[in-house]
């Protein structure tokens, strides 16, 4: 089975030593996506803007996999304080409300102290 490996160009791929996404068959695996702008390198204070960055960039690299977001089977969020949960339900709502993946929510610390939000996805074809 041919792997390949997707990245967005992030600092923190080469530093933790992991890929954005990795393509094994018809599966695509995101990573862990946190809200930065990884062309500024920019991290908005709000968790929404947070949220909607993470799954900009969730898009970007299923589509340089060859792959979409209604290919998503799978996904999982972490955010960093229940509070944070209804605004982030809403941008989730809003992208996922037809393609409806199996999901986790998990209330947790992340790596940076700015990080609020985190969502890693699973992908498959005709799934």
């Amino acid at each position: 089975m041919t792997r390949r490996l997707i990245s967005t160009g992030s600092p923190f791929e080469k530093k933790a030593g992991y890929s954005r996404a990795v393509v094994s068959g018809d599966r695509c695996h995101v990573a862990g996506t946190t809200g930065y702008d990884y062309t500024t390198m920019v991290m908005p204070d709000d968790v929404a803007a947070q949220t909607r960055n993470a799954l900009e960039t969730i898009t970007a690299a299923l589509e340089e996999a060859g792959f979409t977001m209604a290919d998503v089977v799978r996904a999982r969020y972490v955010v960093t304080d229940r509070a944070h949960i209804p605004a982030v339900y809403d941008v989730l709502g809003h992208t996922f409300a037809d393609i409806r993946p199996a999901a986790t929510m998990i209330v947790a610390g992340l790596a940076e102290e700015e990080m609020k939000v985190e969502i890693d996805v699973t992908a498959e074809r005709g799934g």
